[in-house]
C-alpha cells in the first residue's frame, strides 16, 4: 500500500520545471514517459510497441535498424539533431567514390544484399548479365589501398579474362590473334558455349560438324585460308572405305553427293541424277547394288544383259551399247 501512496503523489516529470531534478533530458521529444519508461524505475527503459519511430522521427526502423539500442544512434539521451544520414552511423568503407548514400546499394535487412546492388550496377555502363550476376563484388572491383575500386574501373572482358585468353588452347586465342573482346564469340551465361558465326565464314557448321573441337579442323592454329572441300578433312575416310570401295569405283569425294552431316553412315547416292532406279521402269526392279554392278571394286562397270539379254533378240548388244541407247533407262529414248 505505501508503494502505491508513493506513485500517486510523485510528481510526473512531464510536469518538471526546466533546470530541476525531474527535467525532460530528450530534449523536444513530445512522448509520454510510459511509452519508454516503468513506473517502478526509470532504468531500464524499455521501448513500447506503440512508439513510433517513423512518425515521431521521420526515420522508420526497419531491419537490422530495429533491433539496434537507443545509444547506437544518439550518443547523448538529447535526442535533438540526430543526423539520419547513413554516413552519421556507418563509416563508409568507399571512401566516397559511390556516394555517402548506402541505401543505394544496401537495404536494412543485411548489408550483404545483392538485390539493390544489381538494380544499381544497371544503371553503370557495363549491366550485369548471365553468370557476371553471380560472381562477387571483388572479382571486378579489386581492393587497393584497403578499399573496393570502383571509379574508373575498366570494362573491357580483358581487364578480366586476360587470362582465359591466354590460356585458351582450343583453338590457341594468341596464336591465332582472335579479338580480346571475348564477346566476340562468347556470351555471359556461360564460358564454355561460343557464339561464333561459322556460316561467315562460307562453311555453315551443321549436324555431327557442330559438335566437333574446333582443332579438329583447325590444327594448333590454321584458321586462314582454310580449305572447305570435304575431302580435306575425310580423305582418309574416302580410301578407307570398301563397301563399296570408293577409290576403285572413282567415287567423287564430294562426300555431301552421298552423305549428310547428320551421320556418317546410312549414306544415299542420288543415282537418278546418273540413271533413274529409284522411279521409272528400274524401281523395285533390283534388291543390291550387285544386282545391276556385278564388280563391287569397279562401279563403272555395270550389267544390263543380265536382265535384258532378250531385249533385241540375241543379237549381242553389251551392257555399255546399251546405256549408250537408252541413258535414261526407257525404251523409247
Amino acid at each position: 500500500m505505501k508503494w502505491i501512496g508513493l506513485l500517486l503523489f510523485l510528481p510526473a516529470p512531464g510536469w518538471a520545471q526546466q533546470g530541476s531534478p525531474l527535467a525532460n533530458p530528450h530534449g523536444t521529444l513530445a512522448v509520454a514517459c510510459n511509452v519508454c519508461h516503468s513506473p517502478l524505475a526509470w532504468a531500464p527503459a524499455r521501448i513500447s510497441a506503440e512508439f513510433d519511430h517513423g512518425k515521431t522521427a521521420r526515420f522508420p526502423l526497419a531491419g537490422a535498424h530495429a533491433t539496434a539500442t537507443c545509444r547506437a544512434c544518439h550518443a547523448t539521451l538529447d535526442f535533438r539533431g540526430a543526423s539520419t544520414s547513413c554516413a552519421s552511423c556507418h563509416r563508409d568503407p568507399h571512401r566516397g567514390e559511390v556516394g555517402t548514400e548506402c541505401s543505394r546499394c544496401h537495404t536494412t535487412r543485411t548489408f550483404l544484399d545483392r538485390a539493390a546492388m544489381t538494380r544499381a550496377h544497371q544503371l553503370t555502363r557495363f549491366p550485369l548479365a548471365g553468370a557476371h550476376l553471380t560472381v562477387d563484388c571483388e572479382s571486378c572491383h579489386a581492393a587497393q589501398q584497403g578499399r573496393l575500386t570502383f571509379v574508373a574501373v575498366a570494362v573491357e572482358c580483358s581487364s578480366c579474362h586476360l587470362r582465359d585468353y591466354q590460356a585458351a588452347r582450343d583453338p590457341d586465342h594468341t596464336a591465332v590473334g582472335y579479338t580480346t573482346d571475348c564477346a566476340q564469340c562468347h556470351a555471359a551465361v556461360t564460358w564454355l558455349r561460343t557464339r561464333f558465326d561459322h556460316a561467315a565464314t562460307g562453311f555453315a557448321l551443321t549436324g555431327a560438324h557442330l559438335r566437333i573441337t574446333c582443332s579438329r579442323c583447325h590444327g594448333v592454329g590454321q584458321f586462314q585460308a582454310m580449305p572447305s572441300t570435304c575431302a580435306s578433312c575425310h580423305q582418309a575416310d574416302y580410301d578407307g572405305t570398301t563397301d563399296p570401295n570408293h577409290r576403285a569405283a572413282q567415287f567423287p569425294t564430294d562426300c555431301a553427293s552421298c552423305h549428310s552431316t547428320a551421320r556418317w553412315t546410312g549414306a544415299r547416292f542420288d543415282h537418278d541424277r546418273f540413271f533413274p532406279i529409284f522411279s521409272g521402269a528400274h524401281q523395285g526392279k533390283w534388291s543390291s547394288c550387285s544386282t545391276c554392278h556385278i564388280d563391287s571394286n569397279d562401279f563403272r562397270q555395270f550389267g544390263c544383259v543380265q536382265c535384258h539379254q532378250d531385249a533385241h533378240r540375241g543379237r549381242g548388244y553389251t551392257s555399255q551399247q546399251c546405256y549408250s541407247c537408252h541413258p535414261s533407262g526407257r525404251g523409247g529414248d
